[in-house]
């Protein structure tokens, strides 16, 4: 695959300045990679990747698979762990860029949508930490630029692309089904689209998606369906209706999609499902069938429990290229200076923290400050009280501070998800160490008989992320599930 088959030839001859933006972007995102600390759960992805499977508790294993190859080529640290995330949103730039232009070769958006969603906080921290999500929107993107070749042209051959990328897809993580779900939309609304009911090739494409994702359905039915049943409880309303759920999800893409990019895309969008109920035009019905009823859904979900903002990362793509078509040109410049000083601010104070703001104003403290220095301390505390390893309830801590102790101190997790690992379990009768945050409360341990014996506190330049009580375990003989995490190779 040739970069010619993103791009038209027109934007193929012009296209320097525009990728010589682009590499720029992805050097400074591969510099803040290797840089900003690791969260706890791009931690906790990492132990993924040490015990490979075809499907977790929590998602699909292709975020696993991803830390996996990074870390073969680049170790165990923070730059390792998250090399196929700036290297994957270059990729996925390019894949809208060449999809705008392939849906609308005579308003040529797909520059400007590309710039439009790199000017996004979201993809700009998707591409830069490592979670289910950053897979997940590139092989949306990829998906999105098969489907734009596949109108363009008229093969149906192409329907074999769009079934292995919406595989990859949903290898990623369960919403992924969306994207079908748009498709079926789009197929069943729009008149000129419903001849390929007609054709093998869309239901090739369809099995095709089902085989690549197989592998999670096995590994579901092995484990009693563990995975389906979590991330299916999380359907629904609830129970009732609530506008405080509703104001989180706006507020929230307020945020990380930035206010004038937010209403940008949201016209665009809107307009996208105007033009082809007046037109019948299929391109702009498919940019709002893969944008307008999942953004209902999710609207609606957010009616009656939470939803949470990253959720709705997956509409951006086709709605920046309805964006990019169907609004004012001086808009989106505004729209992404505004993005762009945003991202940069984030940026600044996680790594460098020239405000000194409290944990509740500031997420970079609560999830990505003192990592190192609390392993530090808890080895010196394990030292003092002749302990024999450390351990945690909390999956993200237990995680963190495996990629931060000492090489050869033990660290062991404690909780019910360890069971459907394949990591060996503790040797039972030995003393250690447990941390536990002072958020969880003074609920009963997992591990009857811990002892408190002091306090440890993860900070940055004084202000306090979190505090940690630290008791005497021992482990216990029987059914305690724990597992003993791997350690940096």
């Amino acid at each position: 695959m040739e970069l010619r088959d993103f791009l038209d030839p027109g934007l193929a001859r012009a296209v320097n300045p525009w990728l010589l933006a682009l590499l720029a972007v992805t050097a400074l995102r591969l510099g803040a990679a290797a840089l900003l600390p690791l969260t706890p759960d791009e931690a906790y992805y990492w132990v993924w990747a040490r015990d490979l499977q075809p499907g977790y508790l929590d998602h699909p294993p292709m975020v696993a698979l991803w830390i996996a190859a990074g870390t073969a080529l680049a170790g165990d640290g923070a730059f390792g762990i998250r090399l196929l995330g700036p290297i994957g949103l270059a990729l996925a730039s390019l894949a809208v860029a060449g999809a705008g232009d392939a849906l609308m070769p005579r308003l040529r958006p797909g520059r400007w949508a590309a710039l439009l969603l790199n000017a996004m906080p979201l993809t700009n921290a998707g591409a830069v930490l490592m979670t289910p999500d950053t897979p997940l929107f590139v092989f949306w993107c990829l998906a999105l630029w098969a489907v734009a070749r596949l109108q363009e042209s008229g093969r149906g051959w192409w329907w074999l692309a769009v079934g292995a990328l919406g595989g990859c897809a949903l290898l990623s993580k369960y919403t992924a089904a969306l994207f079908g779900v748009g498709l079926v939309i789009w197929l069943l609304a729009d008149p000129a689209a419903r001849r390929w009911w007609r054709d093998w090739r869309l239901y090739a494409g369809g099995l095709l998606a089902g085989l690549v994702f197989a592998p999670v359905v096995a590994w579901n039915a092995a484990h009693g369906w563990a995975s389906f049943a979590k991330q299916g409880g999380r359907a629904g309303t609830g129970e009732g209706f609530h506008l405080r759920f509703l104001g989180e999800l706006v507020g929230g893409q307020l945020a990380i999609a930035s206010p004038v990019l937010l209403v940008l895309c949201t016209v665009g969008a809107v307009t996208a499902a105007t033009v082809w109920a007046r037109r019948r035009d299929s391109a702009a019905g498919l940019l709002a069938a893969l944008t307008l009823p999942a953004a209902l859904i999710f609207l609606w979900q957010a009616t009656g429990s939470r939803v949470q903002g990253n959720w709705p990362a997956i509409l951006y793509p086709a709605a920046s290229i309805a964006a990019a078509a169907f609004t004012a040109r001086r808009w989106q410049w505004i729209g992404v200076m505004v993005g762009g000083v945003m991202m940069a601010a984030v940026t600044i104070q996680a790594g460098l923290a020239p405000l000194a703001l409290p944990r509740s104003m500031d997420p970079t403290l609560a999830r990505m400050a003192g990592w190192e220095e609390l392993a530090r301390d808890a080895e010196a505390a394990r030292v003092r009280e002749g302990a024999a390893f450390i351990a945690a309830e909390e999956y993200g801590l237990a995680a963190e501070l495996a990629l931060h102790l000492p090489p050869g101190v033990p660290v062991i997790a404690i909780s019910d998800r360890w069971d459907l690992f394949t990591l060996p379990e503790s040797e039972a009768g030995q003393q250690g160490l447990m941390l536990r945050s002072l958020r969880r409360g003074e609920g009963p341990s997992l591990w009857p008989g811990a002892e408190p014996v002091g306090e440890l506190v993860r900070s940055r330049d004084g202000m306090e992320a979190e505090r940690y009580r630290l008791l005497r375990v021992r482990t216990p003989a029987g059914d305690q599930p724990s597992a003993l995490l791997p350690r940096p190779r």
